[in-house]
């Protein structure tokens, strides 16, 4: 019974994960010509500051980070058009949950998590879509097929597909997920007087409120149970991004060996309950991503792997130190105050990792003091 079972499940993912790949592609072949800046630059050009008052915000996609890298857009375009309420249109749960301190988002338009298990209702979100008009639809990743379709598909007035115009690419981070869409809206807005493309673009931001940041100190002080600071870590990630666990508990050795007299460490655990350092230190789980998120704000820094936790630790506003194996950083690293990004490969051994560690902690101490 139990092989009966497991095949059937077996068979189940492997036709699931054949139709999306089949999905993906016929998306890539009819999406293939939808979008470019020339587009964007006629159409906008004839915006009026008033009659932007709906926006919609394509991101299909439903990775925890992938949804927090669009938190300095959602910002961005609040702040262009505070008079406008802002749609989303994205896939699976998270998005209710990151941006219920959001006053300016209205409806999420969410499609399932596993279109194959629930056609009839991607299909029926899909529809939904039309049943609404905007005064601008912005596909936020370009290389998106779902979000350019999305763009297309939706009902409105003017469209941005966030193609690169000539002047993006001359910012130094532009390829960066998080910013290359606010750097694309600001391009068009300048062009027609309304924006300054040299302001800072805003970090991550999940708007933890004070309530938020008093209950993660509570629970951070049930956990290490003294006052020494806490640095926060987080072994796992997904694939090949996760390190091995040879090399976390070399590195966990090292960080304990230098600054076990002085900070506390925590970590943070996955949904499944895994740990690379083997449970050695105090661990932390919770199904409420606003409690890890709340926690690690009360901690000195954070230490991980490219993955969701590492930009909602960068949405609570701490340092972050991201250890890049196959990502790039330009692309994905948090770039709030004292956050480095070290791509691994390029690092000699361990001790320069140990000195980026020190280097944030320091700066840290000077800021707060």
């Amino acid at each position: 019974m139990f092989f009966i079972t497991f095949m059937s499940d077996f068979n189940t993912a492997f036709l699931e994960m054949t139709i999306n790949d089949l999905r993906r592609s016929i998306l890539r072949g009819l999406t293939s010509g939808i979008g470019n800046g020339a587009k964007d630059d006629l159409a906008l050009s004839k915006i009026s500051y008033d009659e932007i008052k709906r926006v919609l915000l394509c991101r299909p996609n439903g990775r925890l980070g992938n949804q927090l890298l669009m938190t300095p857009l959602v910002k961005e375009v609040a702040e262009d058009f505070p008079d406008c309420k802002i749609d989303l249109f994205v896939k699976g749960n998270l998005a209710r949950i990151l941006f219920k301190n959001y006053p300016q988002v209205d409806r999420i338009i969410r499609l399932p998590g596993r279109p194959f298990r629930h056609l009839w209702a991607y299909m029926k979100v899909w529809i939904a879509l039309r049943r609404y008009t905007y005064d601008l639809i912005v596909n936020v990743t370009p290389n998106s097929s779902s979000g350019r379709l999305a763009t297309s598909f939706s009902r409105g007035k003017y469209r941005l597909y966030c193609e690169i115009p000539e002047e993006v690419a001359q910012n130094e981070d532009y390829m960066h997920m998080a910013k290359k869409p606010v750097y694309c809206l600001r391009a068009l807005l300048k062009r027609i007087g309304w924006q300054d493309m040299g302001k800072p673009i805003s970090e991550l931001d999940i708007k933890l409120n004070a309530e938020d940041m008093r209950h993660g100190a509570e629970v951070l002080k049930g956990l290490v149970k003294n006052d020494k600071p806490t640095i926060s870590l987080y072994t796992y990630a997904t694939g090949a991004k996760c390190f091995s666990k040879d090399w976390w508990l070399e590195f966990y050795g090292r960080l304990k060996e230098r600054f076990g007299d002085d900070y506390n460490f925590v970590e943070i655990l996955p949904v499944e309950n895994v740990s690379q350092i083997d449970f050695k230190e105090i661990s932390f789980y919770s199904r409420d991503l606003f409690e890890i998120a709340a926690v690690m704000a009360n901690t000195e820094m954070y230490i991980g792997a490219d993955c969701g936790i590492m930009h909602l630790a960068g949405a609570a506003h701490i340092p972050v130190l991201g250890l890049f194996s196959m990502t790039d950083p330009r692309v994905y690293q948090v770039y709030n105050a004292h956050s480095i990004a070290i791509k691994t490969s390029d690092v000699k051994d361990m001790d320069e990792i140990i000195e980026k560690v020190d280097e944030i902690l320091k700066k840290r101490h000077t800021a707060i003091n």
